[in-house]
């Protein structure tokens, strides 16, 4: 009996090592829009210092070794939140610090939605979305961040 639930569980090893440089990432409900095949010929090879690396699904990229950066195009439009959102080199940015140290940042006002998964005790945030930016730009920018002065006039 021990032998037979031992050749299972040794297949499934053998299985799980083939495929272990690419990062798991759930792919986008949207992954199939032309528009993420534009950001994603257009993505750099280095972000925030570390090196891309490969994933399982359409429309996603990871870098570093464990993923520093996660990135996934296709997502529903975000609209209106309440999150904090800046800029950083003309892309707008509304961050979700839930996870914290982890923080998700999603490509404000772009369709379709993009979002950036970043680990902030390996990389710094700032640098992985700026380094991200010419490619996100490829998404066409269909609304901007307001300011408090913006909503409650001059």
């Amino acid at each position: 009996m021990r032998t037979r639930l031992l050749l299972p569980s040794l297949a499934v090893i053998g299985a799980l090592s083939g495929c272990a440089t690419a990062v798991v990432v759930k792919p986008a409900e949207l992954a199939n829009e032309p528009a993420c095949a534009e950001v994603m010929v257009r993505l750099p090879d280095v972000v925030a210092g570390e090196t891309r690396r490969s994933t399982n699904a359409q429309s996603t990229a990871a870098w570093g070794n464990p993923a520093a950066v996660i990135l996934r195009c296709g997502l529903p439009d975000q609209g209106p939140s309440a999150l904090p959102c800046f800029t950083v080199d003309t892309i707008d940015w509304l961050r979700d610090g839930a996870g914290d140290p982890s923080f998700t940042f999603f490509a404000y006002g772009r369709a379709p939605g993009l979002e950036v998964i970043i680990d902030s005790t390996l990389v710094s945030g700032t640098a992985a979305l700026s380094d991200l930016a010419s490619a996100v730009g490829a998404l066409a920018a269909e609304r901007y961040c307001l300011d408090a002065t913006d909503v409650l006039g001059n």
